[in-house]
């Protein structure tokens, strides 16, 4: 028996987080293309009379559900904040202000400062660019071959690197031999047709973690805060994008927070959102 359900019905993914009748939280998600199944999940519990909604495509998924229940409706932006704070005191991580970068099908940066938020930027480079642009690419379609290929991959032969650029040269700081020159420089310079699949998607992984990590150190320095809590599915099963983000965050002197199921922050807060409403 489902006790409460809470919904993230996003553009890419849509997350479903839910109490059962031992009070555990279960996570689960469906592809935003599979909104009949996520409705079909949802009337197959008669039990449950107000389901806790947010994201892009909540209200197409409204449609779809045939049986009678009360929507509680949250704002994307509300719900991503009751999420992290959810999952910053189940870790007891002790936090109070920190930059809040959400990665969906493109990222939403917010500032968190206690229990409230604002988003403070946002850009279009995100999963679906890293899915997209590697499928493109390389003809790779499936998001865990990606990971697989991109993690036995390496970026040298492709990034412009700082290293390449001062050849045996003093670096000045805060300069770092490892920093990118230049995304793809080096195809401009030597062009071929025999770049390796795996090369090729560790560097997509690259420029798309290194796009979204110096927007966040930007708002972090703005914002005068230490921390960054990334968030969101795209992290879910890609090292190689997880470990980019990290290392450049680490590099400019900002605290990189991974939470465990970072990816449903939306769904549990549409839920515990939903569950305080009930219990008014």
């Amino acid at each position: 028996m489902v006790r409460a359900i809470g919904i993230d019905a996003g553009g890419t993914l849509t997350k479903i987080a839910y109490i059962n009748e031992e009070q555990q939280l279960i996570l689960k998600h469906e592809p935003s293309t599979n909104l009949q199944e996520v409705a079909a999940f949802i009337d197959a519990h008669p039990e449950v009379e107000k389901v806790g909604l947010t994201g892009g495509r909540a209200e197409q998924l409204r449609q779809l559900v045939t049986t009678e229940k009360e929507f509680a409706y949250v704002v994307e932006f509300e719900a991503t904040l009751k999420g992290v704070r959810f999952l910053l005191e189940r870790e007891n991580i002790d936090l109070k202000r920190a930059i809040i970068t959400n990665i969906g099908s493109g990222t939403s940066v917010h500032y968190m400062n206690d229990d409230t938020y604002k988003r403070v930027s946002g850009t279009g480079i995100g999963g679906g660019t890293l899915i997209g642009l590697s499928a493109l690419l390389t003809g790779v379609f499936n998001y865990n071959e990606m990971s697989e290929l991109a993690q036995q991959g390496s970026r040298k032969s492709i990034d412009l690197m700082v290293a390449d650029i001062f050849k045996g040269q003093e670096i000045p700081a805060p300069l770092h031999p490892d920093l990118t020159a230049s995304n793809f420089g080096k195809v401009g310079i030597d062009l071929r047709s025999d770049y390796k699949q795996e090369d090729i998607l560790a560097t997509v992984a690259r420029l798309v973690g290194e796009v979204i990590t110096t927007l966040s150190i930007q708002l972090a320095q703005q914002y005068e805060v230490d921390d960054i809590i990334y968030i969101g599915t795209t992290l879910k099963d890609h090292p190689v994008l997880r470990e980019v983000i990290a290392d450049y965050t680490v590099i400019k002197q900002k605290n990189p927070i991974f939470l465990d199921d970072q990816g449903y922050s939306g769904a549990i807060g549409a839920l515990n959102k939903m569950r305080t409403m009930k219990q008014q």
